[in-house]
């Protein structure tokens, strides 16, 4: 696929997937939504890391309003056809995925943000459930992300208020893993994301399983689902060097097999 709407770069075992719309604040755009699910699924392949971002001065500030076909937004058809294929993607998505938001997030672009495994923040940016300001209940899997992190009773004031929440009150909520001073926010989640992608890949999908369907899980089926990846893991190169590393006392190397 030839990307008009981002740029997607993969280094050192790393992809980089940058919403490319700085003029409009990276609002999502039919072609937008289709190359992010295509970038994520190469990534998939190709990758031991995924990093989200954005260009300019704005993460994603959501639904581009003004893609309608004809004036009129079949806003159903666009979360079940547009919307679902690309956060499944990220949600499916084998390896570990991190959001670096560079600047607001709102609407959509909040719960796109928010659907990656770890968000790690600007101290400037803000996340923003700006839906009920133009009549709409949060989407792109807002209403089941928001009750999970941070309970139903913010959940329901974010949705409800349409406040603003900075990032450094969404860390102390837990609805993001860290809040980053502005001039170090770069260097930061590139050092996090180099980590991932130089790490026991095949664990970092494990944990992934495993963390998501406790949710669901009593305690027995999660033991058991435990044992069996914890077996596989096992089995793995990157344990038999882990655990070598650690008797010799050296950094591991792992090989993300």
């Amino acid at each position: 696929m030839q990307y008009q709407t981002v740029t997607f770069d993969i280094t050192a075992d790393l992809a980089v997937l940058s919403l490319n719309r700085p003029d409009k604040m990276n609002a999502l755009n039919a072609q937008m939504r289709a190359e992010i699910t295509h970038a994520v699924g190469v990534a998939a392949q190709e990758a031991r890391a995924l990093v989200l971002t954005g260009t300019g001065r704005a993460f994603c500030t959501g639904q581009d309003l003004g893609d309608a076909e004809g004036g009129v937004m079949d806003l159903e058809r666009l979360l079940r056809e547009e919307y679902g294929p690309m956060l499944t993607a990220i949600a499916d998505c084998p390896i570990p995925t991190l959001s670096a938001v560079n600047g607001p997030a709102a609407g959509a672009g909040a719960n796109l943000a928010l659907a990656a495994d770890v968000v790690i923040a600007t101290e400037s940016a803000y996340f923003l459930q700006a839906f009920t300001r133009i009549g709409l209940i949060p989407d792109a899997g807002g209403t089941y992300t928001l009750p999970r992190q941070i309970g139903m009773a913010r959940a329901m004031g974010a949705a409800l208020f349409a406040d603003r929440i900075s990032a450094r009150q969404a860390q102390d909520w837990g609805m993001i893993w860290e809040a980053v001073a502005d001039d170090a926010f770069e260097a930061h989640w590139r050092a996090r994301a180099a980590y991932l992608a130089s790490g026991p890949t095949k664990a970092f999908a494990g944990v992934k399983t495993a963390l998501r369907a406790s949710l669901g899980h009593g305690l027995e089926q999660q033991l058991d689902l435990e044992a069996k990846l914890q077996g596989e893991c096992g089995r793995s190169r990157d344990f038999e060097e882990g655990v070598m590393a650690f008797l010799q006392k050296r950094p591991a190397e792992f090989e993300g097999r």
